[in-house]
């Protein structure tokens, strides 16, 4: 009797990678209009539930029970208008929203509470969202009067730390997407800006001083991360490319790749918070995953049936835990359990 033939090592590894990408592991409905933002809220200990949190075109925050998949409560506090930034302070039971009724309202969730601690106005009518730096002193980023200011507040207290604008403001257009980070040296927060003529600053927050600024996208930043461990950021815009670049040790910003996607528009791009992978939001109804090491194309999940606004990844500790969660114009949030051991 003939042995069969050995699949050699490289054959296998085709096999594998030719695998369909797979189906959401469960779906979140119900929420009746279009899914603008996600933040996750699952570094808990039992009994205490793993949370989404999503906010909607209409105003409404929904929290999910990710045990049951269903929405523990909804809040309301915007007047009717859209929500496009939600995230915890330091603990789960306090919620920070943003939403075009140019409101950031602080919200009470401790025992079940759904109410409105205060409220921080803004100046802005654009779609910019905050970015808050959770350390000793809670900070958050937010957009300024003018089209290309920023400013930086002290969540607790309301007060300005830090205003930054061009001296050639109105050159640059509107500021559309932020970060804020600490550097591993200690120094004091910096802040990554993407602006609408479709290049990045970044600015020394406590010396109000521009230290860099590259020209990356052709169009508008539509939104970016960064990545402090391995001083790289990733930006994504109306454009078909996934632009990923350094920050060196002289805080020049250089491109490191310019990945080029079949159909344009990036929404969202997240970085997973153990520095693996990589997640786009598109235009095109899809979310795509990149190897962040090398930017290398992993897999395109197709659910949606409109576009995707929005991707988070899950904060537990447990690696098999991991979920990634995709917020649609379709009023759908899909969750997936991919690459959770790499």
């Amino acid at each position: 009797m003939k042995r069969a033939p050995r699949i050699s090592a490289p054959r296998r590894w085709i096999l594998k990678m030719s695998l369909p990408p797979p189906d959401p592991k469960f779906d979140l409905r119900g929420i009746g209009a279009h899914v603008n933002c996600l933040h996750f809220s699952c570094n808990v200990q039992k009994p205490c539930p793993p949370l989404l949190f999503s906010g909607s075109s209409i105003g409404e925050i929904h929290v999910w029970n990710l045990n049951t998949r269903r929405a523990e409560s909804v809040l309301d506090g915007h007047g009717g208008k859209s929500i496009f930034w939600v995230h915890n302070l330091t603990d789960r039971e306090r919620l920070m929203s943003q939403g075009r009724d140019l409101q950031i309202c602080t919200w009470n969730l401790a025992e079940g509470r759904n109410t409105v601690l205060g409220s921080i106005p803004l100046d802005s009518v654009g779609f910019c969202k905050c970015s808050l730096l959770n350390t000793e002193r809670c900070l958050l980023a937010i957009p300024g009067k003018e089209s290309s200011q920023v400013q930086v507040i002290d969540v607790e207290t309301k007060k300005t730390v830090s205003s930054m604008a061009p001296e050639e403001d109105g050159k640059w257009g509107m500021a559309m997407c932020m970060k804020l980070w600490q550097p591993k040296s200690g120094s004091g927060p910096l802040l990554f800006v993407g602006y609408e003529d479709g290049s990045i600053a970044l600015w020394n927050v406590l010396e109000h001083r521009l230290m860099r600024r590259h020209l990356f996208h052709k169009e508008p930043v539509m939104s970016l991360d960064f990545d402090c461990d391995n001083a790289r950021g990733v930006s994504g815009s109306s454009e078909n490319i996934l632009n990923v670049w350094n920050l060196d040790e002289q805080q020049d910003l250089k491109t490191y790749k310019a990945q080029e996607l079949v159909n344009p528009g990036i929404a969202d791009v997240r970085i997973r918070q153990d520095k693996k992978i990589l997640a786009t939001a598109g235009w095109d109804y899809r979310v795509r995953i990149f190897g962040w090491k090398k930017v290398k194309p992993l897999a395109v999940l197709q659910y949606h049936t409109s576009t995707v606004h929005c991707v988070s990844f899950s904060d537990h500790i447990i690696p098999e835990e991991r979920l990634l969660a995709a917020g649609s114009k379709d009023q759908r949030i899909s969750l997936w359990s991919i690459y959770s051991q790499t």
